[in-house]
């Protein structure tokens, strides 16, 4: 039987990757199990896949002065070597890591047991986890071509992120019916992220006539954020969150407003989306999707507006733009040669496990 183990954690970003790998390994005959924290978002997610869960202590890394900087350190050591007892359990052929930092016990422990690690970084600069899990790994994946100057080692390889294909297997006819939209109006796709984002929400009601005018909208605006003055307003349904149905409101989109988390990004430029990426701020993050989304703008697939210059007279602006060079970018979207990364992870993986690297 070949077994894999999967670790990862701290924000879906950081996991919902991974689904699209169980699904390609599943079928491929793979045993899968995971390792993760106890109370992090990884263990609602991987529970929904029905594959085994395991907890493990863990240190957050932080940048930054916090007296729990001391305790941490001894939180990740626990985890270590919780995780070095059942790796020599389960015998994995392979571990896979998305990065945060429950992964960094776990890849110390696979290469204390001599077990082939496979990392894959997200974002356009590799974050701290990973930073400090390379030196361990056997092999680092990237998702943006111009992550690879920041990898020494001949270690790394471009391969894109892995896609989900439910994500892919979306029915617009659904979205419409969903919404109660019609097709003689373009639909605008607007996502905040996760827990949504004021910012955005504020640019989007504060243009909302003038949005509407030309655009069917859907808004998923995030927990508590939904503007009950608004509900009912032909043309405009709003969602805190989606889940199931986000595949098919995704389908209907002719264009995108979003953050530039990874994750998104790169499910937009496999189902060919044009964007308008409002990056969050570096006050408010590393930098990484400022960095995310400039190189998007730059092979051309999205436009950038930064937050610090969004209101709703440039986010107007900005989206008109975006809408009339829409068949560009899309034929530059069509050009992408890593729009999904499942199958050259995959086959690395299968090479991996039979020691042909």
């Amino acid at each position: 039987m070949k077994k894999i183990v999967f670790t990862g954690g701290g924000s879906a970003g950081h996991v919902t990757p991974n689904l699209a790998l169980m699904a390609r390994l599943k079928q491929l005959g793979w045993e899968m199990e995971y390792i993760g924290s106890k109370d992090g978002i990884e263990k609602g997610i991987v529970d929904h896949e029905g594959i085994r869960f395991h907890h493990i202590a863990s240190g957050k890394l932080r940048r930054y002065f916090d007296l729990k900087n001391f305790k941490d350190p001894f939180r990740v050591i626990q985890g270590v070597g919780q995780a070095y007892r059942l790796l020599r359990r389960i015998k994995p052929h392979i571990v896979f890591s998305k990065g945060g930092f429950v992964s960094v016990p776990v890849i110390l422990a696979a290469w204390l047991n001599r077990i082939p690690v496979i990392i894959h970084e997200s974002d356009f600069t590799p974050g701290l986890a990973n930073k400090i899990s390379m030196p361990f790994a056997t092999k680092i994946c990237v998702t943006f071509p111009e992550t690879l100057r920041h990898i020494k080692g001949g270690k790394a390889v471009c391969t894109g992120l892995p896609i989900r294909e439910r994500i892919l297997e979306g029915k617009a006819l659904n979205g419409y019916t969903l919404c109660d939209f019609h097709r003689q109006k373009p639909v605008l796709f607007i996502m905040g992220g996760s827990l949504g984002a004021q910012a955005i929400n504020n640019a989007v009601r504060g243009a909302l006539d003038a949005l509407l005018e030309r655009y069917q909208i859907v808004h998923i605006c995030g927990k508590g954020n939904v503007d009950k003055a608004l509900e009912g307003r032909r043309g405009y349904k709003q969602f805190e969150y989606v889940q199931e149905e986000l595949p098919d409101l995704m389908a209907m989109a002719d264009i995108v407003v979003s953050r530039a988390g990874s994750t998104s990004i790169f499910e937009f430029l496999a189902l060919q989306k044009p964007m308008l990426l409002i990056p969050l701020t570096r006050q408010a993050s590393r930098g990484d999707q400022i960095l995310n989304a400039e190189s998007f703008q730059k092979i051309g697939y999205a436009r950038v507006l930064y937050e610090e210059k969004l209101t709703p007279e440039t986010l107007l602006s900005e989206l008109a733009a975006a809408y009339e060079n829409r068949e560009l970018t899309k034929a530059q979207m069509a050009a992408s040669r890593h729009s999904s990364g499942t199958d050259t992870i995959v086959d690395l993986i299968e090479k991996h496990r039979l020691g042909r690297i």
